[in-house]
Protein backbone atom coordinates (compact mmCIF):
# COMPACT_ATOMS: atom_id res chain seq x y z
CA UNK A 1 0.00 0.00 0.00
CA UNK A 2 0.93 3.68 -0.75
CA UNK A 3 -0.42 6.72 1.49
CA UNK A 4 -3.13 6.47 3.71
CA UNK A 5 -6.45 6.18 2.26
CA UNK A 6 -9.45 7.36 4.39
CA UNK A 7 -13.12 6.23 4.00
CA UNK A 8 -14.39 9.88 4.03
CA UNK A 9 -17.97 8.62 4.01
CA UNK A 10 -20.40 5.74 3.35
CA UNK A 11 -24.14 5.68 2.79
CA UNK A 12 -27.02 3.22 1.43
CA UNK A 13 -30.30 2.80 0.81
CA UNK A 14 -33.13 0.07 2.27
CA UNK A 15 -33.09 -2.44 -0.51
CA UNK A 16 -36.02 -4.03 -1.30
CA UNK A 17 -37.59 -6.93 -3.17
CA UNK A 18 -38.31 -6.30 -7.17
CA UNK A 19 -41.21 -4.51 -8.14
CA UNK A 20 -41.36 -2.69 -4.49
CA UNK A 21 -38.07 -0.42 -5.23
CA UNK A 22 -37.45 2.70 -7.22
CA UNK A 23 -35.36 2.80 -10.47
CA UNK A 24 -31.45 2.77 -10.84
CA UNK A 25 -31.20 5.79 -10.88
CA UNK A 26 -33.14 6.96 -8.51
CA UNK A 27 -31.50 4.46 -5.55
CA UNK A 28 -28.26 5.25 -6.90
CA UNK A 29 -28.81 8.81 -6.39
CA UNK A 30 -30.50 8.49 -2.80
CA UNK A 31 -26.48 6.56 -1.89
CA UNK A 32 -24.70 9.15 -3.20
CA UNK A 33 -26.82 12.28 -1.02
CA UNK A 34 -26.37 9.65 1.42
CA UNK A 35 -22.56 9.50 1.72
CA UNK A 36 -22.52 13.30 0.99
CA UNK A 37 -24.01 13.87 3.40
CA UNK A 38 -22.09 11.51 5.86
CA UNK A 39 -18.96 12.77 4.81
CA UNK A 40 -20.32 16.19 4.89
CA UNK A 41 -18.81 17.02 0.90
CA UNK A 42 -20.18 18.65 -2.14
CA UNK A 43 -20.54 16.62 -5.41
CA UNK A 44 -17.93 19.30 -6.98
CA UNK A 45 -15.24 17.51 -4.92
CA UNK A 46 -15.31 14.39 -6.20
CA UNK A 47 -12.49 13.72 -8.89
CA UNK A 48 -13.37 10.65 -10.27
CA UNK A 49 -16.42 7.80 -9.64
CA UNK A 50 -16.45 4.29 -10.17
CA UNK A 51 -20.12 2.81 -10.42
CA UNK A 52 -20.56 -0.92 -9.95
CA UNK A 53 -23.74 -2.85 -11.51
CA UNK A 54 -24.35 -5.69 -13.56
CA UNK A 55 -27.78 -5.34 -15.44
CA UNK A 56 -28.17 -2.38 -16.73
CA UNK A 57 -26.94 -0.17 -20.06
CA UNK A 58 -24.05 1.32 -20.72
CA UNK A 59 -23.25 4.55 -18.58
CA UNK A 60 -26.06 3.88 -16.01
CA UNK A 61 -22.97 5.93 -13.50
CA UNK A 62 -23.11 9.15 -15.64
CA UNK A 63 -26.95 9.15 -15.37
CA UNK A 64 -26.86 8.59 -11.39
CA UNK A 65 -24.61 11.20 -10.77
CA UNK A 66 -25.82 13.84 -13.31
CA UNK A 67 -28.13 14.16 -10.75
CA UNK A 68 -25.85 16.26 -8.63
CA UNK A 69 -24.27 18.06 -11.70
CA UNK A 70 -21.86 17.77 -14.93
CA UNK A 71 -18.21 18.83 -13.48
CA UNK A 72 -16.83 17.00 -16.56
CA UNK A 73 -14.73 14.39 -13.99
CA UNK A 74 -14.66 10.81 -15.23
CA UNK A 75 -17.04 8.56 -14.61
CA UNK A 76 -16.31 4.91 -15.16
CA UNK A 77 -18.59 2.12 -15.14
CA UNK A 78 -17.50 -1.32 -13.57
CA UNK A 79 -19.20 -5.32 -14.16
CA UNK A 80 -17.36 -7.38 -12.04
CA UNK A 81 -20.41 -9.97 -11.59
CA UNK A 82 -21.41 -9.42 -7.80
CA UNK A 83 -17.66 -7.95 -6.91
CA UNK A 84 -18.64 -4.92 -9.03
CA UNK A 85 -19.35 -2.80 -6.20
CA UNK A 86 -15.98 -3.57 -4.28
CA UNK A 87 -14.28 -3.43 -7.70
CA UNK A 88 -15.72 -0.28 -8.17
CA UNK A 89 -14.05 0.73 -4.66
CA UNK A 90 -11.19 -0.68 -5.12
CA UNK A 91 -10.50 1.28 -8.23
CA UNK A 92 -11.13 4.61 -6.40
CA UNK A 93 -9.12 3.38 -3.70
CA UNK A 94 -6.43 2.64 -6.24
CA UNK A 95 -7.09 6.34 -7.66
CA UNK A 96 -6.48 7.88 -4.16
CA UNK A 97 -3.12 5.37 -3.09
CA UNK A 98 -1.41 5.79 -6.31
CA UNK A 99 -1.84 9.93 -5.81
CA UNK A 100 -4.04 10.42 -9.35
CA UNK A 101 -6.70 11.86 -7.40
CA UNK A 102 -7.21 13.27 -3.75
CA UNK A 103 -10.99 12.31 -3.43
CA UNK A 104 -13.06 9.57 -5.35
CA UNK A 105 -16.34 8.35 -4.99
CA UNK A 106 -17.61 4.70 -5.31
CA UNK A 107 -21.08 4.06 -5.89
CA UNK A 108 -23.01 0.48 -6.19
CA UNK A 109 -27.17 -0.09 -7.58
CA UNK A 110 -28.91 -2.60 -9.23
CA UNK A 111 -32.25 -2.68 -10.58
CA UNK A 112 -32.83 -6.36 -10.76
CA UNK A 113 -35.93 -8.39 -12.21
CA UNK A 114 -37.47 -10.87 -10.21
CA UNK A 115 -36.50 -14.68 -10.10
CA UNK A 116 -33.14 -16.87 -10.94
CA UNK A 117 -30.59 -15.24 -12.51
CA UNK A 118 -29.73 -16.14 -16.17
CA UNK A 119 -27.94 -15.05 -19.44
CA UNK A 120 -29.40 -11.24 -21.04
CA UNK A 121 -26.85 -12.06 -24.14
CA UNK A 122 -27.83 -15.52 -25.73
CA UNK A 123 -26.70 -14.54 -29.40
CA UNK A 124 -22.76 -14.40 -27.92
CA UNK A 125 -20.46 -16.46 -25.89
CA UNK A 126 -21.21 -16.98 -22.09
CA UNK A 127 -18.52 -16.37 -19.77
CA UNK A 128 -19.01 -18.86 -17.62
CA UNK A 129 -19.10 -21.36 -20.49
CA UNK A 130 -16.14 -23.74 -19.18
CA UNK A 131 -16.83 -23.03 -15.60
CA UNK A 132 -20.29 -24.83 -16.61
CA UNK A 133 -18.10 -27.46 -18.45
CA UNK A 134 -16.08 -27.42 -15.63
CA UNK A 135 -19.42 -28.29 -13.22
CA UNK A 136 -20.65 -30.78 -15.22
CA UNK A 137 -17.34 -32.91 -15.32
CA UNK A 138 -18.25 -33.26 -10.82
CA UNK A 139 -21.64 -32.82 -10.50
CA UNK A 140 -24.74 -33.82 -12.10
CA UNK A 141 -26.33 -30.66 -13.53
CA UNK A 142 -30.58 -30.71 -13.47
CA UNK A 143 -31.31 -28.44 -16.54
CA UNK A 144 -34.66 -27.52 -15.76
CA UNK A 145 -32.84 -25.96 -12.57
CA UNK A 146 -31.42 -22.53 -12.93
CA UNK A 147 -27.31 -22.47 -13.03
CA UNK A 148 -26.00 -19.94 -9.80
CA UNK A 149 -27.32 -22.22 -7.43
CA UNK A 150 -26.02 -25.72 -9.08
CA UNK A 151 -22.62 -24.28 -8.40
CA UNK A 152 -23.20 -23.52 -5.14
CA UNK A 153 -24.74 -27.12 -4.77
CA UNK A 154 -22.43 -28.52 -5.79
CA UNK A 155 -19.51 -26.85 -3.49
CA UNK A 156 -21.77 -27.89 -0.57
CA UNK A 157 -22.21 -31.41 -1.67
CA UNK A 158 -18.09 -31.66 -2.33
CA UNK A 159 -17.81 -30.18 1.27
CA UNK A 160 -20.12 -32.78 2.70
CA UNK A 161 -18.36 -35.33 1.36
CA UNK A 162 -14.55 -33.55 2.08
CA UNK A 163 -15.24 -32.92 5.81
CA UNK A 164 -18.52 -35.07 7.14
CA UNK A 165 -20.60 -31.91 7.34
CA UNK A 166 -24.15 -32.39 8.15
CA UNK A 167 -26.68 -30.36 5.82
CA UNK A 168 -28.81 -29.10 8.78
CA UNK A 169 -25.23 -26.95 9.57
CA UNK A 170 -25.46 -25.37 6.31
CA UNK A 171 -29.39 -24.34 7.91
CA UNK A 172 -27.83 -22.84 10.66
CA UNK A 173 -26.45 -20.12 8.74
CA UNK A 174 -29.73 -18.69 7.14
CA UNK A 175 -30.93 -18.80 10.79
CA UNK A 176 -27.87 -16.78 12.21
CA UNK A 177 -28.16 -13.95 9.37
CA UNK A 178 -31.95 -13.29 10.14
CA UNK A 179 -31.16 -12.89 13.68
CA UNK A 180 -28.70 -10.29 12.50
CA UNK A 181 -30.85 -8.53 10.16
CA UNK A 182 -33.94 -8.20 13.19
CA UNK A 183 -31.65 -5.16 13.88
CA UNK A 184 -30.97 -3.91 10.35
CA UNK A 185 -33.33 -1.46 9.06
CA UNK A 186 -32.08 -1.25 5.54
CA UNK A 187 -32.38 -5.27 5.39
CA UNK A 188 -35.48 -6.75 2.99
CA UNK A 189 -36.07 -9.58 5.29
CA UNK A 190 -36.03 -9.27 8.86
CA UNK A 191 -38.37 -11.25 10.56
CA UNK A 192 -36.82 -14.22 12.64
CA UNK A 193 -36.50 -17.72 11.35
CA UNK A 194 -36.08 -20.98 13.06
CA UNK A 195 -34.07 -24.08 11.42
CA UNK A 196 -36.78 -25.97 10.90
CA UNK A 197 -38.13 -22.71 8.81
CA UNK A 198 -35.22 -22.99 6.59
CA UNK A 199 -35.07 -27.20 6.36
CA UNK A 200 -38.43 -27.14 5.24
CA UNK A 201 -38.70 -24.68 2.79
CA UNK A 202 -38.51 -25.55 -0.72
CA UNK A 203 -35.61 -27.26 -1.94
CA UNK A 204 -33.78 -25.39 -4.72
CA UNK A 205 -30.46 -27.59 -5.23
CA UNK A 206 -28.42 -30.23 -3.47
CA UNK A 207 -28.58 -29.03 0.20
CA UNK A 208 -29.80 -25.85 -0.46
CA UNK A 209 -33.81 -24.59 0.90
CA UNK A 210 -34.50 -21.49 -0.69
CA UNK A 211 -33.99 -19.70 2.77
CA UNK A 212 -30.53 -20.52 2.03
CA UNK A 213 -30.13 -18.71 -1.40
CA UNK A 214 -30.39 -14.91 -1.35
CA UNK A 215 -32.81 -13.13 -2.81
CA UNK A 216 -33.13 -10.87 -6.03
CA UNK A 217 -33.15 -7.62 -4.83
CA UNK A 218 -32.57 -3.93 -5.45
CA UNK A 219 -30.96 -1.09 -3.91
CA UNK A 220 -27.85 0.79 -3.48
CA UNK A 221 -24.78 2.30 -1.45
CA UNK A 222 -21.57 4.31 -1.71
CA UNK A 223 -18.14 5.27 -0.11
CA UNK A 224 -16.08 8.53 -0.09
CA UNK A 225 -12.51 7.75 -0.24
CA UNK A 226 -9.77 9.89 -0.02
CA UNK A 227 -6.38 11.47 0.62
CA UNK A 228 -5.09 12.27 4.51
CA UNK A 229 -3.95 16.02 2.91
CA UNK A 230 -7.53 16.23 1.33
CA UNK A 231 -9.15 15.46 5.04
CA UNK A 232 -6.87 18.15 6.49
CA UNK A 233 -7.94 20.97 4.06
CA UNK A 234 -11.65 19.74 3.72
CA UNK A 235 -11.69 20.10 7.66
CA UNK A 236 -12.71 16.32 7.94
CA UNK A 237 -11.96 14.02 10.41
CA UNK A 238 -12.43 10.33 8.82
CA UNK A 239 -12.55 7.04 11.31
CA UNK A 240 -12.13 4.70 8.99
CA UNK A 241 -9.19 3.45 6.83
CA UNK A 242 -8.52 0.66 4.17
CA UNK A 243 -5.28 -1.24 5.93
CA UNK A 244 -4.81 -3.35 2.95
CA UNK A 245 -7.05 -4.34 -0.19
CA UNK A 246 -6.88 -6.91 -3.07
CA UNK A 247 -9.10 -7.74 -6.26
CA UNK A 248 -7.98 -11.56 -7.63
CA UNK A 249 -8.90 -13.45 -10.48
CA UNK A 250 -8.43 -17.14 -10.80
CA UNK A 251 -5.08 -19.26 -11.68
CA UNK A 252 -4.76 -21.40 -14.34
CA UNK A 253 -5.20 -24.83 -11.89
CA UNK A 254 -8.88 -23.82 -11.91
CA UNK A 255 -10.42 -26.42 -14.20
CA UNK A 256 -7.92 -29.17 -13.77
CA UNK A 257 -8.42 -29.33 -10.03
CA UNK A 258 -12.05 -30.54 -10.61
CA UNK A 259 -13.33 -28.85 -7.99
CA UNK A 260 -16.63 -27.62 -7.55
CA UNK A 261 -15.69 -25.65 -4.44
CA UNK A 262 -12.86 -23.83 -6.58
CA UNK A 263 -16.00 -22.97 -9.27
CA UNK A 264 -17.38 -20.83 -6.72
CA UNK A 265 -14.45 -18.94 -5.92
CA UNK A 266 -12.34 -20.30 -2.91
CA UNK A 267 -9.32 -20.50 -3.93
CA UNK A 268 -9.53 -16.79 -5.18
CA UNK A 269 -11.22 -15.87 -1.88
CA UNK A 270 -8.01 -17.80 0.42
CA UNK A 271 -5.72 -15.77 -1.92
CA UNK A 272 -7.10 -12.51 -1.90
CA UNK A 273 -7.16 -12.73 2.10
CA UNK A 274 -3.51 -14.08 2.18
CA UNK A 275 -2.32 -11.27 0.29
CA UNK A 276 -4.57 -8.93 2.44
CA UNK A 277 -3.29 -10.08 6.15
CA UNK A 278 -0.09 -9.70 4.44
CA UNK A 279 0.18 -6.74 3.15
CA UNK A 280 -1.60 -5.18 6.30
CA UNK A 281 0.09 -7.77 8.79
CA UNK A 282 -2.65 -8.83 10.56
CA UNK A 283 -3.81 -11.92 11.96
CA UNK A 284 -7.26 -12.73 11.09
CA UNK A 285 -8.19 -14.16 14.64
CA UNK A 286 -7.79 -10.44 15.57
CA UNK A 287 -10.58 -9.42 13.38
CA UNK A 288 -14.11 -9.51 15.52
CA UNK A 289 -16.44 -8.18 12.49
CA UNK A 290 -16.65 -9.52 9.47
CA UNK A 291 -19.04 -8.73 5.75
CA UNK A 292 -18.40 -11.96 3.83
CA UNK A 293 -20.21 -12.95 0.36
CA UNK A 294 -22.90 -15.08 1.86
CA UNK A 295 -25.08 -15.26 -1.41
CA UNK A 296 -25.38 -19.67 -0.44
CA UNK A 297 -25.03 -20.58 2.83
CA UNK A 298 -22.49 -23.13 1.35
CA UNK A 299 -20.63 -19.88 0.44
CA UNK A 300 -20.54 -18.56 4.08
CA UNK A 301 -18.96 -21.67 5.23
CA UNK A 302 -16.18 -21.80 2.45
CA UNK A 303 -15.22 -18.30 3.17
CA UNK A 304 -14.89 -19.26 7.19
CA UNK A 305 -11.70 -20.83 5.95
CA UNK A 306 -10.73 -18.90 2.87
CA UNK A 307 -10.77 -15.84 5.04
CA UNK A 308 -8.83 -17.32 7.71
CA UNK A 309 -11.65 -17.23 10.35
CA UNK A 310 -11.03 -21.18 11.32
CA UNK A 311 -9.20 -23.69 10.29
CA UNK A 312 -9.82 -26.01 7.24
CA UNK A 313 -12.29 -28.33 7.76
CA UNK A 314 -13.61 -26.69 11.00
CA UNK A 315 -16.38 -25.12 9.81
CA UNK A 316 -19.38 -27.16 11.04
CA UNK A 317 -17.85 -26.99 14.42
CA UNK A 318 -16.94 -23.03 14.06
CA UNK A 319 -20.94 -22.86 13.66
CA UNK A 320 -22.35 -24.99 16.17
CA UNK A 321 -19.89 -23.46 19.29
CA UNK A 322 -21.47 -19.60 17.89
CA UNK A 323 -18.22 -18.42 17.14
CA UNK A 324 -19.95 -16.69 13.92
CA UNK A 325 -22.15 -14.09 16.11
CA UNK A 326 -22.25 -12.09 18.91
CA UNK A 327 -20.31 -13.67 21.85
CA UNK A 328 -18.33 -15.86 19.80
CA UNK A 329 -14.67 -15.45 17.91
CA UNK A 330 -15.97 -13.12 15.57
CA UNK A 331 -19.34 -12.02 14.38
CA UNK A 332 -20.11 -12.35 11.05
CA UNK A 333 -22.53 -10.36 8.69
CA UNK A 334 -24.35 -8.42 11.87
CA UNK A 335 -26.05 -6.78 9.22
CA UNK A 336 -27.83 -9.81 7.88
CA UNK A 337 -25.70 -10.17 5.11
CA UNK A 338 -26.96 -11.07 1.53
CA UNK A 339 -29.42 -13.70 3.10
CA UNK A 340 -31.22 -11.32 4.33
CA UNK A 341 -30.29 -7.72 4.12
CA UNK A 342 -30.31 -8.93 -0.03
CA UNK A 343 -27.95 -8.75 -2.45
CA UNK A 344 -28.76 -5.86 -5.47
CA UNK A 345 -25.30 -7.05 -7.33
CA UNK A 346 -23.83 -3.94 -7.78
CA UNK A 347 -24.09 -2.40 -4.49
CA UNK A 348 -23.50 -5.28 -2.23
CA UNK A 349 -19.85 -4.71 -1.70
CA UNK A 350 -20.34 -1.04 -1.04
CA UNK A 351 -23.29 -1.78 1.37
CA UNK A 352 -20.96 -3.90 3.14
CA UNK A 353 -18.30 -1.47 2.86
CA UNK A 354 -21.12 1.18 5.10
CA UNK A 355 -21.50 -1.81 7.28
CA UNK A 356 -17.88 -2.13 8.66
CA UNK A 357 -17.35 1.34 8.45
CA UNK A 358 -20.24 2.30 10.96
CA UNK A 359 -18.70 -0.82 12.95
CA UNK A 360 -15.68 0.90 13.29
CA UNK A 361 -16.85 4.10 13.98
CA UNK A 362 -18.94 2.72 16.92
CA UNK A 363 -22.29 3.63 15.13
CA UNK A 364 -23.65 0.20 14.55
CA UNK A 365 -27.19 0.60 16.95
CA UNK A 366 -28.16 -2.67 18.27
CA UNK A 367 -25.78 -4.25 16.04
CA UNK A 368 -22.57 -2.59 17.32
CA UNK A 369 -19.67 -5.31 17.90
CA UNK A 370 -17.63 -4.28 21.05
CA UNK A 371 -13.84 -3.84 21.15
CA UNK A 372 -14.02 -3.69 17.32
CA UNK A 373 -10.66 -1.79 15.84
CA UNK A 374 -10.65 -4.10 12.32
CA UNK A 375 -13.14 -4.90 9.91
CA UNK A 376 -13.32 -7.41 6.78
CA UNK A 377 -15.11 -7.05 3.69
CA UNK A 378 -15.59 -9.84 1.10
CA UNK A 379 -16.98 -10.07 -2.32
CA UNK A 380 -16.88 -12.50 -4.52
CA UNK A 381 -18.61 -12.65 -8.51
CA UNK A 382 -18.24 -15.59 -10.60
CA UNK A 383 -16.26 -15.92 -13.13
CA UNK A 384 -14.52 -15.12 -11.39
CA UNK A 385 -13.40 -11.78 -9.43
CA UNK A 386 -12.59 -11.89 -5.37
CA UNK A 387 -12.06 -8.39 -3.38
CA UNK A 388 -11.24 -8.86 0.04
CA UNK A 389 -10.71 -5.26 2.02
CA UNK A 390 -9.34 -4.49 5.43
CA UNK A 391 -10.86 -1.47 7.13
CA UNK A 392 -9.16 -0.56 10.41
CA UNK A 393 -10.44 2.27 13.19
CA UNK A 394 -8.25 5.62 13.11
CA UNK A 395 -7.39 6.62 16.31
Amino acid sequence: MGRRVLVAGVGMVPFAKPGAAKTYDEMGAGAVEAVLADSGLSYDKIQQVYAGYVYGDSTCGQRVVYWFGMTRIPVLNVNNNCASGSSALWLARQAVESGAVECALAVGFEQMPPGALGAKWTDRPNPLTDFSTALRDVYEVDPDLPMTPQYFAAAGVAYMDKYGMKPETFARVSVKARAHAVNNPYAVFRDPITLDDVLGARRIAGPLTRLQCCPPTCGAAAAIVCSEEFARRNGLTPKVAIAAQALQSDADDLFGKKSAMSLVGADVTRAAATEVYEKAGVDPRDIKVVELHDCFTVNEVLAYEGLGLCDEGDAERFILDGDNTYGGRVVTNPSGGLLSKGHPLGATGLAQTAEITWQLRGAAGARQVEGVTLGLQHNLGLGTAGVVTLFEKVS
